[in-house]
C-alpha cells in the first residue's frame, strides 16, 4: 500500500504543512482536545512533530519515517501523534522548544517531542534517522523503546516530566535581577555586535550565517545616536556583502533563509516573507543614511520579489516558498535543494550567445565543472551558485569593452536566464496569509513608498491593510491565519503588534486617519489581552486554551519579539495621541525588562531600539497644506524619532491639538515639535531642512 492511499485527519486542515502529512499512514491529530481526549481515554503518550512547510528536514523525516507503513504502525499502535505548524501555532511551538533547548542544548525543526498526556513533555529531539545509525538509536527504535517504558516505568516518566514542566516554568518565569535601565545596555549590544564582526565579508559571528535584521535597527539608531561610524560600517558592510553572495537571488531578487558559509555564498534555499519585509526596511534606512542608490536598487528588487511572487490576488502577501524543488519534471518527487535555482554551464551557453554568456559566467561566477568546492549531500554537483564574483567595472575592463554595453547585456541576459527559469516546476509555496508577517510587510511598503516615491509600494501597503481588516477581523479580535476563504486562530501578541505598526507606518505614507485609528483600537485590545500588570506582554492571550504556560517573549531574533514592537508602538501613540496610557505600559515592560537588557544587551536590540526612542527628543512634524517639496525633504533623511502627521479636519476630529495648525499666508507650512512644544512654523524647504537637523 502506497502513502497516497491513505487519508488521515489533517486533510481538514487549511495549513498547508499539516495538508502535506495528510496522506501519511500515520494516524496524524491536528492540535487540540480531541486528540487531548484521544490521549487521556487510550492512556497513551502523544508523539508532538512540529514544522511548517517550506522546512528542508521535515520533508526528509516525512519520506524516511511518516510514509514508512512500519513506523506508522508503531506510532499508531502506542501513541497519539499530533502534527502542529509553528507558523500557525508560535505558542505551542514556543513552549516545546524550550524544553529541547533545554534539555538537549539546541533546537531546529522538524522538532519531535513526547509528551504525557496532559501535555507535560519527557522527551525530545528534532530530526531523528529511520535507523540506527552511527551508535544512535533511530526513530523506530526510539518509537519502541519509549513505548515499553510507557508501559513498565510510568510511574517515573510522570515523575520527571512534572518536574520538568515545574523547572522549565520557573527557568521561563525567571527574570534577570532587577536593575536600572541606563545608556550602558547601548554600549553593552554596540560592543557584543563588534567583537563578533566579520570584517571580510559582513556579518555576526560565524558559519553558518543568519540574516538578523534586529541588529540593523539597532545600529543605524546607535550611530544616529552617537556618530560612532564603526556601526554604520558594520551594517552597510554586511547589507553590501549579503547582497553580493549566492544568500540573495541574483536574478530574481529577494533573500534566501541563511547561508551555510561565512560568505554568503552557499544559501539555504527557501524564502521568508519575514526575511524580504525586515530587510528591505534595512536596505531603505541604509539608503536613507548613506544616499547611496545602490541600497535603494537591492530594496526595490525585494519589494518587487514580493509583489511578484508572495501577494494574493486579493492584497494579502503569503508566508514562504521552499527551498526544495523539483528537479525533473518527469520525475515530480525527485526534488532537490535549491534546484529552481541554479544552472549548469551548458545551459547558459546553450541559451546565451556568445560573447554575453562568457561576460555573465565572468559577472556571476559561472564554472564549467560547478562552483560549489564541497557539497556533501551531491545537489549542487556540476551546478552554479550565482554570486557576484566581479563587478560591471571589472567585467568590462576584462573583456576590453564599455561598462554600458556589459550592462545592458547582463540585463538582457537576466531576463533571458529568468524566462526560461520560469518554464521550471517552481518550489511549493506556502499560501497562507499571516497577521503579523504581513504587518511587517505592510511596514516595508509604506517605507518603500515613502523613501522611493514609489506609488505601486503604496498601494500595495494599502491593499494588504484593507484585506487584513476586512478578512481577518472579527470585532476587536485580530486573527492569525488566513487560508482558502477562512480566517482562524486568535492572534497573538505578534500578529496585534506588528499589524499595528504596519498601520502606523502605513499612516504616514498616506495619511489616512482611519489607519491611524485602527492602529489605536488593536493596541488598546492587545493592552486588554496580553499585557502583564507588573510589567510586559505575554505571548498568548489570558484565554487561550491547552497550554502549559504563559511565555514572554524577550528574544529579538529573525522576527522581533512583539514586546520590542508593542513598546515602540505604545511610544509612537503616546507621542500622536498625547495619551500617558500608553507610554505608562511602555515603561512597565522596560522596567520589567530592565535586568535582561542590561545583562543580555544583545539578545534584545530592537527594544533598544525602542528605548533610543525615550532617549531622544522625539519630533513630531505636522504638514498643513499642500507640502509635497517638504515631504519630500522628510522622507529622504533617516529620521528613526520623527513621527509625521497631516493636519487637516479628518486629523482634527480625533486629534484635536492639531486644529490650529494650518498653512502660513497662503503657503503649506510644517510644524516641528519636541514633546508637544512647537517651534515656529516652516514654510519653505531651507527652513525646515535646518529644523530638522
Amino acid at each position: 500500500m502506497v502513502a497516497s492511499m491513505h487519508t488521515n485527519r489533517l486533510i481538514h486542515e487549511k495549513s498547508p504543512y499539516l495538508l502535506q502529512h495528510a496522506h501519511n499512514p500515520v494516524d496524524w491529530q491536528p492540535w487540540g482536545e480531541e486528540a487531548f481526549h484521544k490521549a487521556r481515554t487510550e492512556d497513551k503518550p502523544i508523539f508532538l512533530s512540529i514544522g511548517y512547510s517550506t522546512c528542508h528536514w521535515c520533508h526528509v523525516m516525512e519520506r524516511e519515517s511518516f510514509e514508512s507503513e512500519e513506523i506508522a504502525h508503531l506510532m499508531n499502535r502506542s501513541f497519539v501523534p499530533i502534527k502542529v505548524d509553528r507558523e500557525e501555532r508560535p505558542d505551542v511551538d514556543r513552549i516545546y522548544m524550550s524544553f529541547v533547548q533545554a534539555t538537549t542544548g539546541g533546537g531546529g525543526w522538524p522538532m519531535s517531542v513526547w509528551l504525557t498526556p496532559d501535555l507535560k513533555p519527557f522527551y525530545g529531539g528534532t530530526y531523528f534517522p529511520p535507523d540506527n545509525r552511527y551508535g544512535r538509536p533511530g526513530f523506530g527504535t526510539l518509537l519502541e523503546h519509549i513505548a515499553k517504558s510507557w508501559q513498565s516505568d510510568r510511574a517515573r516518566i510522570l515523575e520527571s516530566s512534572g518536574d520538568i514542566t515545574r523547572q522549565l516554568g520557573e527557568m521561563l518565569a525567571a527574570k534577570a535581577p532587577p536593575a536600572v535601565l541606563d545608556e550602558s545596555a547601548l554600549e553593552s549590544c554596540y560592543y557584543a555586535l563588534r567583537r563578533s564582526f566579520d570584517p571580510q565579508w559582513g556579518g555576526f559571528g560565524g558559519a553558518p550565517k543568519f540574516p538578523r535584521p534586529v541588529q540593523f535597527d539597532f545600529l543605524f539608531r546607535y550611530y544616529w545616536r552617537t556618530h560612532q561610524q564603526e556601526a554604520l560600517d558594520m551594517a552597510l558592510v554586511t547589507l553590501r556583502e549579503m547582497y553580493k553572495g549566492g544568500m540573495y537571488d541574483q536574478l530574481g531578487g529577494g533573500f534566501h533563509r541563511y547561508s551555510v558559509d561565512a560568505r554568503w555564498f552557499v544559501p539555504h534555499f527557501e524564502k521568508m516573507l519575514y526575511d524580504q519585509a525586515q530587510l528591505a526596511i534595512a536596505y531603505l534606512e541604509a539608503y536613507q543614511i548613506s544616499q547611496d542608490a545602490f541600497y535603494a536598487q537591492i530594496a526595490r528588487e525585494t519589494l518587487d520579489y514580493v509583489l511578484r511572487d508572495m501577494t494574493d490576488v486579493r492584497g494579502g502577501f503569503y508566508s514562504a516558498e521552499d527551498a526544495d524543488s523539483v528537479i525533473d519534471p518527469a520525475d515530480p518527487k525527485h526534488k532537490g535543494e535549491g534546484a529552481f535555482y541554479i544552472w549548469s554551464a551548458q545551459e547558459i551557453d546553450e541559451l546565451l550567445r556568445k560573447p554575453e554568456s562568457e561576460w555573465f559566467c565572468y559577472r556571476f561566477g559561472v564554472e564549467p565543472g560547478g562552483n560549489v568546492a564541497e557539497d556533501a549531500h551531491g545537489e549542487f554537483t556540476a551546478r552554479n551558485i550565482f554570486f557576484q564574483a566581479h563587478t560591471i567595472e571589472e567585467t568590462a575592463r576584462h573583456f576590453g569593452v564599455s561598462e554600458t554595453e556589459v550592462e545592458s547585456a547582463l540585463a538582457g541576459a537576466s531576463a533571458q536566464l529568468m524566462a526560461r527559469r520560469g518554464q521550471r516546476v517552481r518550489p511549493h509555496l506556502d499560501d497562507k496569509i499571516l497577521a503579523g508577517w504581513n504587518g511587517l510587510m505592510i511596514s516595508a511598503f509604506a517605507k518603500g513608498a515613502q523613501a522611493l516615491g514609489s506609488r505601486r509600494y503604496l498601494e500595495a501597503a494599502q491593499k494588504a491593510a484593507a484585506f487584513v481588516l476586512s478578512e481577518m477581523t472579527r470585532g476587536d479580535i485580530l486573527l492569525r491565519r488566513y487560508r482558502e476563504d477562512e480566517a482562524a486562530i486568535p492572534g497573538f501578541l505578534d500578529d496585534y503588534a506588528f499589524f499595528a505598526q504596519g498601520l502606523l507606518d502605513l499612516y504616514e505614507a498616506d495619511f489616512e486617519v482611519a489607519h491611524l485609528k485602527q492602529a489605536e483600537r488593536l493596541t488598546r485590545k492587545m493592552l486588554e489581552l496580553f499585557e502583564d500588570p507588573d510589567g510586559g506582554f505575554y505571548s498568548t492571550a489570558t484565554d487561550e486554551e491547552a497550554l502549559l504556560m504563559r511565555l514572554k517573549d524577550d528574544y529579538d531574533g529573525a522576527e522581533p519579539s512583539g514586546n520590542s514592537i508593542a513598546i515602540l508602538n505604545l511610544l509612537r501613540l503616546e507621542h500622536i495621541t498625547r495619551d500617558a496610557a500608553f507610554g505608562d505600559a511602555a515603561r512597565r515592560a522596560f522596567r520589567h525588562f530592565a535586568g535582561r537588557l542590561q545583562s543580555a544587551a544583545i539578545t534584545l536590540p530592537r527594544m533598544l531600539a525602542a528605548y533610543m526612542f525615550t532617549l531622544a527628543r522625539p519630533k513630531q512634524i505636522v504638514i498643513a497644506g499642500d507640502a509635497q517639496a517638504m515631504l519630500a525633504e522628510i522622507r529622504r533623511r533617516f529620521l528613526p524619532h520623527a513621527i509625521t502627521l497631516l493636519a487637516g479636519e479628518s486629523l482634527a476630529e480625533w486629534l484635536p491639538a492639531v486644529r490650529d495648525m494650518r498653512p502660513v499666508d497662503g503657503k503649506a507650512a510644517a510644524y516641528v515639535c519636541e514633546n508637544f512644544t512647537c517651534q515656529l512654523p516652516a514654510t519653505d524647504v531651507g527652513e525646515l531642512a535646518r529644523l530638522l537637523e
